[in-house]
């Protein structure tokens, strides 16, 4: 029914609009123009609306396409400028830690680089990080957080990412010395991230409570790394040392984002 009427109405339409056209091409009065314009007022209202409707019909449908275009361009668009921002966050967050971590000792020149963590293997006491070779990265290098925090040394470098063997680890071994105190040792990994100061002299007075830095002697880190603090002091009358279990600094759960010193 509607496709009649629709039918109907073009054709009136075309009929309307044909008499138009007759009557401005050719030399009728304006009288006659006038009294036919107005008798067919109403039918050319309906006709301009039914013909607005058809011609917006159309240019809704050339506009859509149209709109797709524009809407497929500005997503391309919003995808680039958020991978700009990424970018642009990624290098801020990298500075700022990069910032913090130059606090690390003013009087020293140190190079450093952001790394981000890729795996752990807690049962090893080591964790895997995104830059290599490629990035400079070489064996032994220390590796810290942003708060100065020891985590532990470039144990393999490969092409693109790199191991790190943690503090902790059951082969891993550096000189400390106690925060305030003229007290020196030997930190020893023990495993799932548990550490013991060894060969501390007898003579020291250490406490539960103390801090354990890394020490000048050696050369394996800069001096002043934080390491842990003293949990429970271990003095027998055999021993020609004194020994310090630690609760490390370090905490794998929030580890995400490091920095390593190429150069110290």
């Amino acid at each position: 029914m509607r496709k009649f009427f629709a039918l109907k109405l073009v054709i009136v339409f075309a009929l309307v609009l044909s008499i138009f056209v007759v009557l401005n091409l050719t030399g009728f009065s304006q009288k006659i123009k006038n009294t036919f314009y107005s008798s067919t007022s109403s039918l050319q209202a309906t006709a301009w609306e039914a013909g607005s409707g058809v011609s917006n019909f159309f240019a809704g449908l050339f506009n859509s396409g149209s709109l797709k275009r524009e809407m497929d361009t500005l997503m391309a668009e919003n995808q680039e400028l958020l991978s700009r921002l990424s970018e642009e966050e990624s290098l801020r967050k990298e500075n700022v830690n990069l910032r913090k971590a130059l606090g690390l000792k003013e009087s020293e020149d140190f190079e450093l680089m952001s790394a981000r963590v890729i795996g752990k293997d807690i049962s090893s006491d080591s964790i895997l990080i995104n830059k290599g070779i490629k990035d400079g990265i070489s064996k032994d290098m220390p590796v810290i957080t942003v708060e100065k925090v020891l985590v532990g040394k470039v144990g393999m470098a490969y092409d693109d990412f790199s191991e790190i063997i943690l503090l902790s680890h059951g082969d891993f071994s550096f000189d400390v010395q106690i925060l305030g105190k003229e007290t020196y040792g030997v930190s020893k990994g023990k495993g799932s991230l548990e550490c013991q100061v060894d060969l501390i002299p007898k003579d020291k007075e250490i406490s539960t409570g103390d801090v354990v830095l890394t020490s000048v002697f050696g050369g394996i880190f800069p001096e002043g790394l934080l390491v842990g603090q003293v949990r429970e002091v271990e003095n027998s009358d055999v021993e020609s040392f004194q020994k310090a279990n630690l609760d490390v600094y370090l905490s794998l759960e929030s580890l995400d984002d490091l920095l390593v010193i190429k150069e110290f």
